[in-house]
């Protein structure tokens, strides 16, 4: 108690001291949204310091004074001034020349005494107007420079709405007027907020100090909850708790983890404001997004914690602008930068950032850090938020985590509400380490330009215990060198080992010694080191255009009406920008490709898509008549606009894209949005917004900077680095305890792989029902509790016996949705001691079923416990363990055919979780998202903000009880993890399943859960390509019964079947296939797709010979294998 005392006594103090040392306004608002008009009240307390100042003050034109503290007046002393920006986020230098300031001087009366308060009253309109902002990073927002409507208001110390006096910080207290039904949201703590019959009373005060006072206001619905000793609220222009629900727990997941990591939340409160414009700010202790911002899923985990995170760098470690701006490089490393290196995707980040730097910064629009103020477009994004980004990862490398994170700590600690500058971090980092970095500073601050880095010679001598690796290293840019540390990884036979080395020369020799012979070196694989990237380390890209000085655009000559006015439109848009040499030409007017400049190629019919074709020939893609294979995606042309980037055919360090449209419509949001994917190597968008469906990169050639030794392969044993640990995490939402727990349940030895009718299947069953009462789900049967039970056959000899599925629901809470449902199923049964699947060999043996498919009744029931603890849903989630997948989904098959209380003419959707435990590092995998148009948006949405990578599979697949749900017209995906050579066998064990995984697969399901309780609109239904009834049991009658060794790719969309894998041994594998091989004729007959593939094996027994074709690297090859029994 006395701790808690002393803490708040000693910050009481701290106030006390700061209104000492700051003007404070004390200001007294209201707001007439019908006139555009404020009045306002405010009395201002100056500090000692300023009493006997000259008193001078700027304030908006639109603003009169109507009254002055008795004895003093305001005199005009200059009007129109252009205004000048303020605050951290500068921006937005445009906006604020629309805004005009008059200059007023407090003249005395009488003999001047020192003033210590001055009262100011003022009225007027502000209603500047919202515009597109032109910015090439702003990505679609809108800005005013100050508006009151009767859509909302927008006040920001830019708009000058108080008189500003050239102070450095303030403090304030306002009390806020506002129509009834509005509510006003500014800096620190509300402490009034009360209502009459016309009018709202909102009062804030802010006893830290703050370079500006914000004012919004509008008809909010507010939301609210606590993080430890933080409010966290949430103002939403509609009623909607499911959105606020998810802010709201997002915002305490990061306040802890930064709390942990830097130190306490600087304010007593954080605030999701949504805003009536589109914008994208983050102001002290709240931020402000626009309607359509707020609900991009993927806002939760980038652009939301980097606001958040500012209040930490920025909104109270404030800028000193005159020694450049160190917030936004260190507020994108701990944020932008810091999830995705959580997700694994850190190197990749990395090597994206610099990639922006080589393809946008030059010598013409290069400049230091130390005049890093704000970004203004892509070159200065790419040095003040890329270079400064990589600033602080070589910092945490070479002084290490932990004094790096004593560094952020104390640095945060002593500068809280101080101007801040690189040179006081530094300082702190300095006594954090015990290392000098000025040497490091400055070169990284002062100076331009980035090392760029030649791996000249690489050469291994053996001595008598030992190996001796000697690499020589040039830096080959034109500027003078850099003093650098390179991280160096080599490769040997049992492990990888990571070195550094520091370089200071142009050209440097270094000798490695080693224990074990060194079989590959690579310099500087994990993209730690602020350089130029070579031209092989990156695949080609768009910014390689939009970053070119110089660039060509083809425009076809033959072209549909809606075409010539679409390419003309946005080649002309793209041409107008003078900073750079963009010229247009037709086809037909050029021979040859110019090899000094980056080539756009408008249209499919442009007589130059044959480079396209051509480049692309290296890559997993082709452009066919009326499709386009992006990878594992197939595109109509016609319904979609594609933009694919090659490597330029005359010149390795150029790009060369070809651009089609489908819609005239589109041009405008297609020349708007695509400077904002200039990573990516290929991308697709369909409808007139229009909407990205696919975007991806090409592999990159091979870097230069890695030289291979030695054609020894690696052992077996093999144990590569692990990955570099996140500085931080967030606490985790899904428990990987649990979900062993589950699977370690069910694929006990006891339950004798939960065959069906067995006893084994019996306790499985009834461990779920007792885990459905237990987290609160209700039974869906009144008689029967949590069972659907029913009489059927349980073996291959016919006999009968009881089946039973398990189902429990969290009920929705809209009346309007009362029948509609969402289901979340998994097959609890698998094969016992081998019915009705069983492998030769395998007969009588347990089959513990550990991925197929504890693993995915254990994610159901994960979801199901953190589910049922949420908001209600709008619309019922029924949750299913099905039995008999095994043997004819006659489980679920059951389940359609009898529901009464949510029929299945009103499922919105279902998931179904089946193989989902041995994820690792792949992509998960989506099947039968074509039953739903929607459903590659809603993966592609929970993949962003899960950072779940996944693979929307589209072939016609029937293979488990989703197919019940899309053959009964209903839209239905299976969330899998990949075949493997363990499936249907004695082997797939609990040992081989992926705890971390099984936490990504459940966050990926989660949000599309989620997304379809809420949605208002139903699903379009598209059939998912299956049609022809499902067998009623697997038996032996028309089941497959050979095997060649191939295990499918099932992302693989094009014709034919991908081999992914090959069992050792195999028919395939003596027959000579490959991974990578693509199966295209079986005895001549064409090999449409996988089921096709698996159909016509049906036909043939075991030890008959087949002939195979098949395509590799584009050439067609025939090969015979002899078919062996499953």
């Amino acid at each position: 108690m006395f701790k808690n005392i002393s803490f708040f006594v000693l910050l009481a103090f701290c106030f006390l001291q700061a209104a000492d040392k700051y003007i404070q306004h004390d200001l007294k608002v209201s707001l007439y949204p019908d006139k555009n008009s404020i009045e306002v009240t405010d009395r201002i307390t100056f500090p000692d310091a300023e009493r006997n100042k000259e008193f001078i003050f700027i304030i908006h034109q639109g603003l009169k004074i109507e009254a002055v503290t008795n004895g003093l007046k305001a005199e005009k002393i200059a009007s129109g001034l252009a205004a000048k920006d303020m605050g951290m986020d500068r921006e937005d230098a445009e906006r604020v020349l629309e805004l005009l300031v008059d200059k007023y001087k407090i003249v005395f009366s009488e003999d001047k005494e020192p003033l210590s308060q001055l009262e100011i009253k003022y009225s007027g309109i502000i209603h500047h107007p919202v515009r597109q902002s032109s910015q090439e990073y702003a990505r679609g927002f809108s800005e005013s420079a100050g508006i009151i409507d009767t859509q909302g208001v927008y006040l920001a110390g830019s708009s000058y709405w108080i008189p500003y006096f050239n102070e450095e910080l303030i403090t304030f207290n306002m009390e806020v007027t506002v129509p009834q039904g509005w509510s006003a949201v500014s800096q620190g703590k509300r402490t009034k907020h009360d209502k009459s019959d016309s009018l709202s009373f909102v009062r804030w005060e802010s006893p830290e100090p703050m370079e500006e006072v914000f004012l919004i206001a509008g008809p909010f619905f507010e939301f609210a909850s606590s993080a430890g000793a933080v409010n966290v609220m949430a103002f939403l222009r509609s009623d909607d708790p499911d959105l606020a629900n998810k802010y709201l727990e997002t915002t305490a997941q990061y306040l802890e983890m930064y709390r942990q990591l830097i130190g306490p939340f600087p304010f007593s409160k954080f605030a999701l404001v949504e805003n009536f414009l589109e914008t994208g700010y983050g102001m002290p202790s709240f931020t402000l997004l626009g309607p359509q911002v707020i609900r991009f899923p993927f806002i939760l985990h980038s652009s939301y914690p980097h606001e958040l995170l500012h209040n930490w760098w920025g909104n109270s470690g404030f800028v000193n602008f005159s020694g450049g701006n160190w917030c936004e490089g260190i507020t994108v490393y701990l944020a932008d930068h810091l999830i995705k290196e959580q997700r694994g995707q850190g190197a990749e980040y990395r090597r994206s950032a610099l990639q922006r730097f080589t393809d946008y910064v030059n010598k013409t629009n290069d400049f230091p850090l130390t005049h890093f103020n704000s970004r203004y477009d892509a070159a200065s994004e790419a040095v003040g938020y890329g270079k400064g980004m990589m600033l602080w990862e070589m910092l945490r490398n070479k002084i290490g985590d932990e004094a790096f994170k004593k560094t952020m700590r104390s640095f945060y600690r002593g500068y809280k509400f101080k101007r801040v500058s690189f040179d006081d971090i530094r300082l702190e980092a300095e006594k954090a380490s015990g290392v000098s970095l000025n040497t490091f500073f400055d070169q990284w601050l002062a100076r331009t330009g980035a090392p760029e880095l030649e791996l000249k010679d690489a050469q291994v001598k053996r001595n008598d215990k030992n190996h001796e690796l000697r690499i020589t290293i040039n830096q080959i840019q034109q500027e003078d060198v850099f003093n650098i540390n390179i991280p160096i990884r080599i490769t040997c036979k049992h492990k990888e080992t990571a070195h550094s080395v520091f370089m200071e020369k142009r050209e440097q020799t270094f000798v490695i010694p080693m224990e074990n012979e060194p079989l590959k070196v690579s310099i500087d694989p994990g993209f730690n080191l602020f350089r130029k990237l070579n031209y092989n380390e990156i695949p080609p890209a768009l910014s390689m255009l939009f970053g070119a000085k110089k660039v060509l655009i083809i425009l076809p000559s033959a072209m549909e009406p809606f075409e010539a006015e679409g390419y003309k439109t946005l080649a002309e848009k793209w041409a107008s920008d003078k900073s750079r040499d963009i010229r247009i030409i037709k086809d037909s007017a050029i021979e040859t490709f110019p090899a000094d400049r980056a080539v756009w190629i408008f249209g499919a019919n442009n007589r130059f898509i044959r480079v396209i074709s051509e480049g692309l020939k290296t890559q997993n893609a082709e452009l066919g008549r009326d499709e386009i294979r992006l990878e594992n995606m197939v595109l109509n042309r016609k319904h979609n606009s594609f933009i694919i980037a090659v490597r330029h055919p005359e010149n390795v360090k150029m790009a060369a894209a070809l651009l089609t449209i489908h819609d005239e419509a589109a041009v405008d949001g297609l020349a708007r949005k695509l400077p904002h994917y200039g990573k990516y190597s290929y991308l697709a968008f369909e409808g007139e917004e229009p909407v990205n469906v696919a975007k991806g990169q090409w592999t990159a050639a091979g870097s230069l900077l890695v030289r291979l030794l030695s054609d020894n392969p690696v052992g077996a044993d093999f144990k590569p680095l692990p990955e570099r640990q996140a500085l931080a995490g967030l606490a985790p939402v899904f428990s990987e305890q649990r979900m062993m727990d589950h699977v370690r349940f069910l694929a006990d030895s006891s339950l004798e792989g939960r065959g069906v009718g067995t006893k084994g299947a019996e306790k499985a069953a009834e461990y779920i029902a007792g885990y459905f009462k237990k987290t609160g789900l209700q039974p869906i049967e009144e008689n029967n509790g949590y069972f659907q039970i029913w009489e059927d056959v349980i073996d291959g000899q016919g006999n009968k016996g009881e089946l039973k599925n398990v189902i429990g629901i969290i009920p929705g809470k809209k009346e309007i949705y009362a029948e509609q449902s969402v289901v979340v199923c998994a097959h609890y049964d698998h094969l016992g001691k081998g019915w009705p699947d069983v492998r030769k060999g395998n007969e009588g043996k347990i089959h513990p079923g550990a991925d197929d498919n504890a693993s995915g009744v254990a994610v159901m029931l994960e979801l199901a416990e953190l589910l049922s603890g949420d908001v209600r849903p709008d619309r019922t989630i029924v949750f299913i363990a099905f039995t008999a997948e095994e043997s004819g989904l006659r489980g679920s098959k059951r389940y359609l055919q009898y529901t009464k209380e949510f029929p299945k003419e009103k499922i919105m959707g279902a998931i179904n979780l089946d193989t989902v435990g041995r994820l690792f590092n792949k992509k998960a995998l989506a099947l039968n998202t074509d039953s739903a148009r929607e459903w590659k948006f809603i993966f592609m949405g929970a993949s962003y903000v899960t950072g779940v990578e996944t693979e929307m599979v589209t072939q016609e697949l029937d293979a488990s009880d989703q197919t019940s749900f899309i053959k009964a017209g209903i839209p239905a995906v299976q969330i899998f993890s990949g075949p493997h050579a363990d499936y249907h066998r004695p082997s797939d064990t609990i040992d081989k399943i992926d705890p971390s995984g099984l936490v990504k697969i459940a966050a990926l399901t989660r949000e599309a859960v989620i997304h379809l309780a809420e949605r208002e609109n139903p699903l379009t239904f598209e059939g998912g390509g299956i049609t022809a009834g499902h067998p009623d049991m697997k038996t032996d009658n028309g089941s497959r019964k050979v095997s060649t060794g191939i295990m499918p790719d099932f992302a693989y969309s094009g014709e034919g079947v991908r081999i992914q894998s090959i069992a050792s041994g195999s028919p395939a594998e003596k027959a000579g296939l490959r991974a990578g091989d693509v199966i295209i004729k079986v005895n001549s007959e064409i090999v449409g797709n996988l089921k096709a593939y698996a159909d016509q094996l049906k036909k043939y027994k075991p030890g008959d010979e087949i002939e195979i074709g098949y395509l590799r690297e584009n050439m067609e090859y025939q090969t015979k294998l002899v078919l062996q029994e499953r």
